[in-house]
């Protein structure tokens, strides 16, 4: 079997968690700050608050920026459902921008041109969540604008993305937003188990998200409403969450952090072959912009129907089939039950549905060999060319 994805867990990986465990910290100890050090760092950012997953790190953005009821969160419909829960979680409403269709990302253009209706109908976001799809940096400087413009906050939603670059700066950088999320899920491009981080320039929202990954507690006098009654001391400022990252995942962390490049280059070396062995086959290519170096989370093909004979199911069910455990990223939100109970239906987005019509991940991971991705060009060529 070829998953899509797969993490690489290195002795040196498996050394460090368990020189945790055999410390006097296993949760709120050094690894942490060590983790969200070596993030900024690699990001060029200032502050990091590392949790438990990128959906706690999206929810405290979201609440950091002051996201409430009667707000709105815009969001793509192509990506993971948290992009959006997390506004939902706030008690905000959630709308959504279609997406580009070279890039799967948000597209600036609609998003322009619902802003200039939002103005009119009062209904302006007041936070507006861009998704780098499968690494690929959204066009932020053209986002940023657009904020500046229309007053909206901006959480950049870089869950596929660390170790990639825009305009030449590393993701993560906040140079167009407010807030920048990653995840560090197992199939992502370096891996904590399960965790994620929030990464921004403004202490006053650094502040807040240390706040409130942990209950809404501090033992910061200066944070305080009065002096402390003793070391013991503690004050709840807000309500906040459980939403903490323990030393053993840290750990992990800081030492996949440092073979960051060498994961990233990796995958871009998967690609280029991929490109070279599938450019005459009746598929769509992953379109990646001159401005930006992409983190490649995914390999994503868009099948041309036209040209061919079996369905998408028939394809993705036939490489499953040949033992390749290909995935299909992702089923647009608003086509959710829950979503459209809300009022959202199909034919809204359709450049978000058609490429949902089209869309299969092939296996990109930085350990797949290259007998193994000859084996899932193979079976693809075999389905695709098959009448």
């Amino acid at each position: 079997m070829i998953p899509y994805g797969r993490q690489d867990i290195s002795q040196q990986d498996i050394d460090v968690v368990v020189e945790v465990l055999k410390s006097d910290f296993l949760t709120q100890g050094p690894k942490v700050s060590a983790f969200e050090e070596s993030v900024v760092d690699a990001c060029n950012a200032k502050y990091g608050v590392a949790v438990n997953s990128a959906t706690s790190a999206l929810h405290i953005a979201c609440l950091a920026l002051g996201l409430g009821k009667d707000d709105w969160l815009w969001t793509t419909p192509n990506t993971f459902v948290a992009s959006a829960n997390c506004g939902l979680y706030c008690g905000a409403q959630v709308d959504f921008i279609d997406i580009d269709p070279h890039t799967y990302n948000l597209c600036v253009k609609a998003l322009q041109d619902k802003l200039i209706i939002a103005e009119k109908e009062g209904k302006l976001p007041k936070v507006v969540v861009p998704v780098h799809f499968s690494g690929q940096p959204c066009d932020m400087a053209a986002i940023y604008a657009l904020s500046q413009m229309y007053g909206f906050k901006v959480i950049e939603d870089a869950s596929h993305g660390i170790g990639g670059k825009y305009k030449d700066e590393p993701i993560g950088n906040c140079q167009y937003s407010d807030i920048t999320v990653f995840s560090f899920h197992p199939v992502k491009i370096i891996t904590t188990a399960e965790g994620g981080m929030a990464v921004t320039n403004d202490p006053k929202l650094a502040e807040r998200l240390n706040l409130l990954r942990s209950h809404g507690i501090t033992r910061d006098e200066n944070l305080m409403t009065k002096p402390a009654d003793g070391p013991w001391y503690y004050q709840q400022m807000e309500l906040g969450y459980n939403y903490r990252m323990t030393d053993m995942q840290a750990a992990l962390g800081v030492s996949q952090m440092q073979r960051l490049d060498e994961y990233v280059a990796k995958r871009h070396e998967l690609a280029e072959r991929y490109n070279e062995l599938l450019k005459d086959l009746p598929i769509t290519l992953p379109w990646q912009s001159d401005d930006s170096y992409s983190g490649l989370h995914l390999y994503v093909i868009r099948l041309q129907l036209d040209k061919i004979s079996k369905t998408q199911l028939e394809v993705f069910n036939g490489m499953r089939e040949a033992g390749i455990l290909v995935n299909l990223h992702y089923i647009p939100i608003h086509l959710q039950p829950y979503y459209q109970e809300s009022g959202f239906e199909a034919g809204q987005f359709p450049e978000a549905e058609q490429y949902y019509k089209e869309a299969i991940s092939l296996p990109m991971f930085p350990t797949l060999s290259y007998e193994q991705q000859q084996e899932v060009v193979a079976n693809l060529k075999k389905l695709l060319l098959k009448n």
